[in-house]
């Protein structure tokens, strides 16, 4: 069976609106009313201004000349720049843009090679961000989905006590506190590993040292990542199977006589597979984005700190460039969820949507 053509329009309007919706909105805060075209102003005139006293002539001309040669250069820059319309227009040519990926150029912010072009910048920082908290994502959602079965087969037990407690009291403190518990413990006072960064100074010229280097600096940030949200992720889940196999056809499995790993696969992980990868997935969409707090504890070179570093200085197009691939990854991977809960629950697939 397939899905209602109908039910796939409505939900591709939603997520269209919502992308639209959401990137206008980013556009106006980062902007801060104007704030940002009134500072970009500013430096194109400082620009044309320093330029022009380079010139050996000229101090030799009037006043009324260099004011308007400055003013004519600027009003120049600024239609180049799509300056000089109104602040609302001026929305909307960047809504055009970030719609459609434009990204352009940053303000102040540039890459490593010294590219001023948004796209290098966010795909400079990605694959870190994407090394450490993809990775980070991934396995404490495997470990917290395996803890989390085992907590729910003896509800009430010594081992489900205990995790539980961990995990509420790990889901209440952010990974940066771990963060800097294991820096004062193991990289201060055991000196058994460095205290951030990716790489050593100066880093290892051979591939295999390379990646062991990297390894090297990602196990603290990695392990503050994982005790973090491990536990939590293991309680959803223990809550989650323990209400699935008090469902009746669960019951009716057990007093057949089935094994204990045959009614966990096919009869609780199976219904329960709609809000597991549900949750898989937007964390681990989440995790593309950094963690701004985490990367700057760590001296991690990601899409975190590169967050903290557009906000700083008030850069609003990479704000604006970051947020809007943000958004569409998550506009994305809700349309494949919407695609897979039809797929995999008869009731979206009926013909009435």
């Amino acid at each position: 069976m397939v899905l209602p053509w109908r039910y796939l329009a409505k939900r591709v309007l939603f997520l269209a609106v919502t992308l639209v919706v959401a990137t206008y909105l980013t556009i106006l805060i980062a902007n801060a009313g104007g704030l940002i075209d009134e500072i970009l102003r500013a430096q194109i005139k400082y620009d044309i201004t320093t330029n022009l006293a380079r010139d050996p002539g000229w101090g030799q001309l009037p006043e009324a000349d260099k004011t308007r040669i400055i003013a004519e250069r600027l009003q120049s820059a600024l239609a180049a720049k799509g300056l000089d319309t109104p602040f609302f227009q001026r929305t909307l040519i960047y809504l055009q843009d970030a719609l459609t990926l434009q990204l352009g150029r940053a303000l102040f912010i540039s890459s490593a090679a010294g590219s001023k072009n948004i796209a290098d910048i966010i795909l400079e920082r990605l694959p870190q961000t994407v090394l450490l908290f993809t990775t980070g994502t991934l396995l404490y959602s495997i470990i917290g989905l395996v803890v989390g079965l085992r907590m729910a087969r003896r509800p009430g037990g010594i081992f489900d006590r205990t995790l539980s407690f961990i995990a509420v009291v790990t889901q209440t403190i952010p990974p940066w506190f771990f963060g800097l518990f294991f820096l004062l413990a193991f990289a201060y006072h055991m000196k058994l590993f460095p205290f951030g960064g990716m790489v050593s100074i100066p880093p290892p010229t051979e591939p295999i040292a390379y990646l062991l280097d990297v390894l090297y600096h990602m196990f603290l940030p990695l392990m503050a990542w994982l005790a973090s949200f491990f536990g939590g992720w293991a309680y959803v889940t223990r809550n989650l199977t323990m209400q699935i196999s008090e469902e009746d056809f669960v019951v009716a499995a057990r007093a057949k006589g089935l094994p204990d790993g045959l009614i966990t696969r096919r009869y609780i992980l199976r219904p329960a597979l709609p809000p597991i990868i549900t949750t898989v997935a937007l964390a681990l969409i989440g995790s593309w984005t950094g963690a701004i707090i985490t990367e700057t504890v760590f001296n991690w070179p990601g899409l975190g700190q590169l967050f903290y570093n557009a906000i700083t200085v008030l850069d609003a197009p990479v704000i604006i460039g970051l947020t809007v691939v943000y958004a569409y990854l998550l506009v994305a991977t809700v349309f494949i969820l919407d695609l897979t809960y039809g797929l995999m629950d008869p009731r979206i697939r009926t013909s009435g949507g």
